[in-house]
């Protein structure tokens, strides 16, 4: 039985649409071991990791997973895409629900330490070059994130631009065919480059990159603050092994050319970073 944790965690509209991305278990051909935990009691502790932010070594016994177990199921449960898929399926209800905003799409990153070090780390040149990972996001007008990857933090932002617009993934929309071209790309002063405006106006995206030396700093939070909301959430968790991450096969693969408010609250909780 479903305590009040867990069916806040998970509720059942939510389960309702991982379900079905879940891979089968598959029983041994040999029989025998031990019986299978139950998916949705092992999803929510996973969800309860990602979004608190706690190590998984402290996952609480009242989840009735064991540590190892809910591992495991990430570690494979990522590997198969379940966190993707998850967020496409929240991404095409968003849309087919008209509550995406296409208008204009916002384009931001920020540092987070990473002590413990990986393969997505490097030297962070605002923390005196200690060892940090760069979360980059693209959201839609209404920072609802379209592309979440995640890079070193000596990472330039301007070298992820091209990749990560090439990166938006055709979201079903309310009438008429999918659809993955904002109207305007919304940037700060790390993308001033020309080539980058080329590029955009060549997919029939309008260029909003703020110039060095023209624009003023505190007139750019008039849209960024959007996608800053969104990357606060996301600096709960710390660490770069992100199950949303757009892989780099993905960014090398592509050329480099309120009833929101209801399904937000139930999709975000995972999608997030894992917590150690």
């Amino acid at each position: 039985m479903l305590d009040e944790l867990s069916l806040r965690l998970v509720p059942d509209t939510l389960w309702e649409i991982v379900e079905p991305l879940i891979p089968r278990f598959a029983a041994r051909p040999q029989g025998g071991g031990s019986a299978p935990v139950d998916d949705r009691a092992t999803f929510t502790a996973i969800v309860f990791v990602l979004t608190s932010g706690c190590a998984w070594r402290h996952l609480p016994p009242s989840f009735g997973v064991a540590v190892p177990t809910a591992h495991r199921r990430f570690t494979a449960w990522a590997a198969a895409g379940v966190f993707e898929k998850l967020h496409r399926e929240v991404l095409d209800r968003l849309g087919g629900a008209g509550e995406l905003d296409w208008t204009a799409a916002i384009l931001d990153a920020a540092s987070v330490r990473a002590k413990k070090g990986g393969s997505l780390t490097g030297p962070s040149p605002v923390d005196r070059g200690k060892k940090g990972s760069k979360i980059h996001v693209l959201s839609d007008s209404n920072g609802i994130p379209l592309v979440v990857d995640v890079s070193g933090a000596n990472t330039h932002d301007s070298t992820l631009l091209q990749p990560m617009v090439g990166a938006i993934p055709p979201v079903k929309s309310r009438r008429g065919p999918r659809r993955r071209r904002p109207g305007k790309l919304r940037a700060d002063k790390g993308d001033d480059y020309d080539v980058h405006r080329r590029w955009l106006r060549a997919q029939g995206i309008v260029p909003r990159i703020a110039r060095r030396g023209i624009d003023r700093n505190d007139r750019l939070g008039r849209y960024r603050w959007k996608i800053e909301r969104t990357i606060r959430l996301a600096h709960r968790l710390q660490t770069p092994d992100h199950p949303l991450r757009t892989t780099r096969r993905t960014l090398r693969r592509i050329p480099p050319p309120r009833r929101r408010t209801h399904l937000l609250q139930e999709a975000p909780t995972c999608m997030s970073v894992s917590g150690s």
